[in-house]
């Protein structure tokens, strides 16, 4: 029979993603705003290359450079490690006799490779100390490539808003697995999640391919007082064009060494009360079907936008866990 575990207090926050984590098309959109209904369906990272014959400090410059090169031909990019929804462009350089040569290969979320395309051809001599000016331009020749890239890979396969999402079927979520907890923690809060995901009318899935949401789930363990430690889950939902939508925080001060085997029904009440919560962000940002009666359910800190705005925490009346 099962043992009726939960937490002695949860705390569910809805957060916004009004921090200061980079959303360069917030307000901005550009040229774009004329001919979009809704955000790029993608959008693209540029990690710092490792393999560019550069300096660290160049090859984040490097990355910077391409990233603002191609906002300028209107492609949504980041000069940062790609979120679980973004598309990825990696970049190496390799030595033909006097000559440099770049190769730019371009992923989808899921890893999958979608193209390369080669530079034009670097004097070594002049990659070898780089200044600003050379920078730019091999900068700008890369995001030539890459939007070209992306062209053939989108009329390959056109990608959806989250709106056309949920009039095909319900949302659509990538779940990544849950990083960070003890025990058996990681693949039972992951296994929880999905379920509870699908209570709420979402359909959870392990690949980022058709989804137009995704949460990520990590949980810390600190230590607190004597013989007790807090456990924090985050999970971070973010939408398909990288900009975060908001954050469900959950926090539990237990025994120390409780959950360093099985979380058992622990991950049941915590994976209930967050897909609660991730259901409540993706309504908010206008991504759950219409209900019955017409319309999406009124929330009352919905913002302009469809961004959630943070509710009052709440204390559950869940049950302490078993000693």
């Amino acid at each position: 029979m099962r043992r009726s575990l939960g937490w002695m207090a949860l705390l569910p926050l809805l957060l916004t993603a009004c921090g200061d984590l980079p959303q360069p098309f917030r307000g901005n959109p550009g040229g774009l705003a004329g001919r979009l209904a809704v955000p790029p369906p993608y959008r693209l990272a540029v990690p710092t290359p490792d393999a560019a014959m550069l300096s660290a400090t160049e090859s984040e410059a490097f990355a910077r450079a391409i990233a603002q090169a191609l906002l300028k031909r209107e492609v949504p990019a980041v000069a940062e490690d790609p979120l679980p929804l973004d598309w990825r462009l990696k970049m190496d350089m390799r030595l033909e006799g006097s000559r440099v040569v770049p190769r730019y290969a371009l992923f989808d979320p899921d890893g999958a490779p979608q193209g390369v395309a080669e530079g034009s051809a670097i004097p070594a001599r002049d990659w070898a100390r780089p200044d600003a000016a050379l920078l730019a331009e091999v900068a700008n020749d890369a995001s030539r490539r890459a939007a070209d890239l992306l062209l053939r890979a989108e009329a390959a396969r056109k990608s959806t808003a989250p709106s056309a999402l949920t009039a095909a079927g319900p949302p659509r979520i990538y779940l990544l697995p849950v990083r960070g907890a003890p025990g058996d923690g990681n693949e039972s809060l992951t296994a929880r999640m999905r379920e509870a995901l699908g209570d709420q009318g979402i359909l959870a899935q392990d690949v980022a391919d058709g989804a137009g949401f995704a949460a990520d789930g990590r949980v810390n363990v600190v230590p607190t007082r004597p013989r007790m430690q807090r456990v924090e889950i985050l999970w971070i939902v973010s939408r398909r064009d990288g900009q975060e939508l908001g954050r469900v925080l959950q926090m539990n001060e237990i025994p120390a060494g409780l959950l360093d085997r099985h979380w058992g029904d622990i991950a049941f009440a915590a994976a209930a009360e967050a897909a609660g919560g991730v259901q409540r962000v993706i309504e908010n940002a206008g991504g759950m079907p219409a209900r019955e009666g017409g319309g999406q359910q009124a929330q009352p800190n919905a913002a302009p936008g469809g961004l959630a705005l943070p509710p009052r925490a709440a204390e559950l009346p869940l049950p302490e866990p078993a000693r």
